[in-house]
């Protein structure tokens, strides 16, 4: 069984070892570095190659949102550009849209149940961006409708067929796979194909952030009108 290679970034000291305790105890996950700061985590995660890292957006010396921005800015580090999975105390805030849009693959509120927080780390890595809950979908709309969207396609759109569009919205409504393929009554194994070449013409790196161009573009709207 291969393991997966976890980071976790918090100030909090008490958060760090809770979930430390919680991820450890797993066959298949082992934390390999923890950091009190922006700064710091880039440092341990530059230093240990994680697959996933737990980011904590409000932290000293440098916040989680620049920390996630220099990651991801950087390409791959090691085997692959590690995923980075937001914490926050609050299910809307702009920060965290912020981190989402810079490439993050999800979030996770703190008080989190330990089985949600091991699935999210193992959906992540496996590059299945956590838009569950519903709450990813609603922290997007709810940041996009108080703002001016470019109301324009983003590049490629236009490359895709009728059916690729169809998923490209069902994905920015935040339907998973199993839910997109059960309103368009066709295989899981379709509807990833589709999820891939949607991601590959529009040059996305994940479903997160095909949700955020949706929105920001005007494709899909606040409230489910597209």
């Amino acid at each position: 069984m291969t393991e997966l290679r976890v980071v976790i970034a918090d100030d909090q000291k008490l958060v760090r070892a809770g979930f430390g305790m919680i991820l450890g105890a797993q066959p298949d996950i082992e934390v390999v570095g923890e950091a009190g700061d922006g700064a710091e985590a880039i440092r341990v995660v530059r230093a240990t190659r994680p697959d996933v890292v737990l980011m904590d957006i409000r932290m000293p010396e440098l916040d989680g949102l620049a920390a996630t921005r220099e990651l991801l800015s950087e390409g791959p580090v090691g085997r692959h550009m590690p995923k980075i999975l937001i914490l926050t105390t609050f299910d809307i805030d702009d920060y965290v849209y912020e981190a989402l849009a810079a490439g993050a693959g999800g979030f996770l509120l703190k008080d989190t149940p330990p089985e949600q927080l091991v699935d999210a780390v193992r959906s992540v890595a496996a590059g299945e961006s956590l838009l569950a809950p519903t709450v990813t979908t609603r922290l997007i709309e709810h940041f996009v409708a108080s703002r001016a969207t470019r109301e324009q396609p983003p590049n490629g759109i236009d490359e895709l067929t009728p059916r690729e569009l169809e998923v490209f919205k069902l994905i920015a409504r935040g339907l998973s796979n199993s839910e997109i393929a059960g309103e368009l009554v066709v295989s899981e194994a379709t509807v990833k194909t589709h999820v891939a070449r949607i991601l590959l013409k529009l040059d996305l790196r994940d479903r997160v952030q095909v949700v955020v161009v949706a929105y920001e573009s005007g494709l899909v709207r606040p409230g489910g009108e597209h």
